[in-house]
């Protein structure tokens, strides 16, 4: 998840967090080697909606000159700028967007023309459009000494967070890895979890639509991978059972796949699995893990 701050820096592809009457997030969109800002997101910022910038955009057409002022991106073009900031989350239903540069932005806070649009320009005029990099860290260029140290400071404590992060899913893969292995059933996988109650695991998955009792009135239940949960999560193993020449049936038994595990592992970190009411507390590996939200 990006890290915010509050009208200074922060680091390359994350966002800015500018406050006007209310907080709004504006993740860094890149295009053409500038930043930009989506109608949504100006529209919120200014205090109107969508459709009042659009219409205020096609009254003054002549006043915006696409390039300069605006973009307007489609097609191939659109599909690699989505791709390429998926931390902005542009809607995979837009057929067409429309970027505002700095100019634009400027321009149509003059045509909205209200308070609001004017000290919400501002803030990304200070805090988004102008901002220079030194050594992989995004500041403001303000001319004030003590503005730009605190505007360092706080670009430096989110750089360390995302490697305290970083390190953190590194020992995450790295303990995942030495859990896995092919042909493992969820239940022998959570064996090797320290606290977990086994015996109730299969139940569990049931209530999270990954298993289905394929003998719900017999003595013994047949857990069936569902289908949401097939070659995603899990899959199945069957095998044929001859007891005797003239008689024969299948069986199946659920084996877990990489991201089953995974998402097996986050629910144990976060101690979201059935566990032993004797379990003391600590997990396979480090604890720090499950502290850190992993």
């Amino acid at each position: 998840m990006p890290s915010l701050v509050t009208g200074t820096a922060t680091r390359a592809a994350s966002a800015v967090v500018l406050s006007s009457n209310a907080s709004l997030s504006v993740p860094v969109l890149m295009y053409r080697d500038q930043r930009v800002i989506n109608t949504e997101l100006l529209a919120k910022g200014y205090g109107t909606d969508e459709a009042n910038i659009r219409k205020n955009l096609s009254r003054n057409i002549s006043r915006f000159t696409e390039g300069v002022h605006v973009f307007t991106v489609e097609g191939e073009e659109l599909k690699n700028l989505r791709v390429a900031n998926s931390h902005a989350q542009i809607s995979s239903k837009a057929r067409t967007l429309t970027l505002w540069t700095e100019k634009g932005a400027a321009r149509m806070s003059k045509i909205v023309d209200t308070d609001e649009a004017w000290t919400f320009y501002e803030k990304l005029e200070d805090s988004y459009f102008r901002l220079r990099e030194v050594g992989g860290i995004l500041l403001p260029d303000m001319s004030d000494p003590i503005k730009l140290a605190r505007a360092w400071a706080d670009a430096m404590e989110a750089k360390q967070q995302a490697e305290v992060l970083t390190h953190r899913q590194a020992q995450y893969i790295e303990h995942l890895e030495n859990l896995f292995s092919d042909g493992l059933t969820p239940v022998q996988f959570c064996k090797r979890l320290n606290g977990v109650n086994t015996s109730k695991l299969n139940a569990w998955l049931q209530l999270a639509n990954w298993l289905y009792d394929d003998n719900p009135n017999g003595n013994h239940a047949h857990w069936r991978v569902r289908s949401q949960a097939r070659d995603k999560y899990l899959t199945e193993k069957s095998s044929k059972v001859s007891p005797n020449q003239s008689a024969s049936f299948t069986t199946y038994q659920p084996v877990l796949l990489r991201e089953g595990a995974a998402w097996l592992y986050k629910k144990y970190l976060k101690r979201q699995l059935p566990m032993k009411v004797s379990w003391n507390g600590e997990f396979t590996h480090d604890k720090e893990l499950a502290a850190g939200g992993a």
